[in-house]
């Protein structure tokens, strides 16, 4: 029987890295992120909602979504980031339920791991054999974030205060990877939980 797991994390946590270090021990992946960027290319209904939400100046020359003026947006703003919500997510939830029945028909003994950023603000636990939090702890989140998408300290904290707190999801998880270690740690503990699920 295949074996699914939801995997999340904060922000800057390290989740698509443990996302890949999966796949390449022979995981199948289905990205919530990868969907996300999907249901917006131009054409798609969900973009032509969001434009008439934002305004067409969210959109770049082209027709494509300026996903930077986004979100500044949204992270300035609480009920416009939940009017975002509402027109990606239940599209988001479609798609990877579709995703995941496909993987599980066609590879019936192996893991599906699901790659979900706000896997509990979602409310989709309940989805999952187990959920697998990627933790490291918020200061170390914010000088990655930083260092990553060039941000100063007050724009990448807004990032991660819009967020369930990375030590609420650790409580709620039932497998945490800690990140904030050597890739050597971590893939340590991604192997040891992929032997207890007897996919050595």
């Amino acid at each position: 029987m295949c074996v699914n797991i939801g995997l999340t994390g904060g922000i800057a946590s390290g989740k698509s890295t443990a996302a890949q270090i999966l796949v390449k021990k022979g995981a199948h992946l289905v990205d919530a992120d990868q969907i996300a960027r999907e249901i917006v290319e131009p054409g798609q209904a969900a973009l032509s909602e969001i434009a008439q939400h934002f305004g067409q100046d969210i959109l770049k020359e082209d027709g494509s979504l300026n996903r930077e003026r986004l979100g500044q947006v949204i992270f300035q703003d609480a009920s416009q980031k939940k009017v975002l919500e509402s027109i990606m997510h239940p599209r988001i939830r479609t798609v990877m339920m579709e995703r995941m029945e496909l993987l599980e028909k066609q590879h019936a003994n192996d893991l599906v791991v699901v790659d979900v950023p706000l896997l509990f603000e979602s409310g989709l636990a309940g989805m999952f054999e187990e959920v697998w939090l990627v933790y490291v702890p918020e200061s170390i989140q914010l000088t990655r974030l930083m260092l990553r998408n060039d941000l100063t300290e007050q724009e990448a904290r807004a990032r991660i205060q819009s967020q369930m707190p990375i030590d609420q999801k650790k409580d709620l998880a039932d497998v945490v990877i800690d990140n904030s270690g050597s890739m050597d740690a971590t893939i340590a503990q991604i192997e040891q939980h992929w032997r207890r699920k007897g996919l050595a």
